[in-house]
């Protein structure tokens, strides 16, 4: 009888060693199935993620063009990677008509040194009306010359939103380009307009000096508006080139930090 009992005792604790056993399998398949689950998920999220991107940044697969103009083109477009453009209050793009047969000149200060600056409202009447507006709204007042190329290719480039080549001003787009060198020749002390490759309304608010004569090469919207030039005070950026790049590079930004603190027209 006793055995009996003892056997009984045994089997009960098979089963129930059984039935431990068969939970655990269970909640083991569980386990792995949620994690295939997710593991699904991440991949269809990632695959979404790169859909999304290449939509938005190309419409087609990257050129060779477009990724060089991302490195390094004179563009006032903002990049994927970069951060949200900061909101800034912008007048209207005035019209043309305002600066038509006028000749601007005024001052461009950088690092409390003055430039001298004459803006031609008669071979670029838009980006006359455009520059004379920004300079008495103060826009350029403490914005900064977040670009500096050295080399052959030599300009510095100024009047980002946010400080980076990537600021843009999507409010504030105009066009069409204006004044554009036929050689594609910018003589030392040019005043040019940033703009998107390719792309011939897409100008803004960012500004470059050429302080050494530099061949830019047109694209498919031609070249870039020459809204004016450096009468006196060239020196100034040449000097501040001379310090090159923070990283070294030939196109990188400025080693010295460079920042408008005023730029009037009259």
């Amino acid at each position: 009888m006793a055995a009996s009992k003892n056997e009984a005792r045994e089997t009960k604790k098979r089963i129930a060693q059984m039935a431990a056993k068969r939970e655990l399998r269970e909640e083991q398949s569980k386990r792995r199935r949620r994690d295939n689950i997710v593991g699904a998920v991440a991949v269809v999220l990632v695959i979404g993620l790169a859909v999304l991107l290449q939509l938005t940044v190309f419409n087609s697969n990257p050129t060779a063009e477009q990724v060089a103009q991302a490195k390094a083109g004179l563009s006032s477009s903002a990049s994927p990677s970069a951060s949200p453009t900061p909101t800034v209050s912008l007048p209207a793009v005035p019209n043309p008509s305002t600066a038509a047969g006028k000749t601007f000149t005024g001052t461009l200060s950088l690092n409390g040194k003055p430039l001298g600056v004459s803006i031609d409202g008669t071979k670029a009447p838009q980006g006359a009306a455009v520059f004379k507006t920004l300079a008495d709204d103060k826009f350029y007042t403490d914005k900064t010359c977040h670009r500096l190329t050295t080399g052959s290719f030599a300009v510095l480039q100024c009047g980002s939103v946010d400080g980076t080549s990537a600021g843009s001003t999507p409010n504030f787009t105009w066009g069409p380009v204006e004044n554009a060198p036929k050689n594609n020749v910018y003589p030392a002390g040019t005043l040019a307009v940033a703009r998107q490759s390719n792309n011939g309304k897409s100008m803004g608010t960012q500004f470059f000096i050429v302080y050494k004569d530099t061949t830019i090469p047109a694209d498919t919207a031609g070249g870039y508006t020459v809204v004016g030039k450096i009468t006196s005070g060239l020196d100034v950026v040449t000097e501040l080139a001379k310090a090159g790049t923070a990283d070294g590079s030939s196109d990188g930004t400025p080693k010295t930090p460079i920042k408008i603190d005023s730029f009037t027209l009259k």
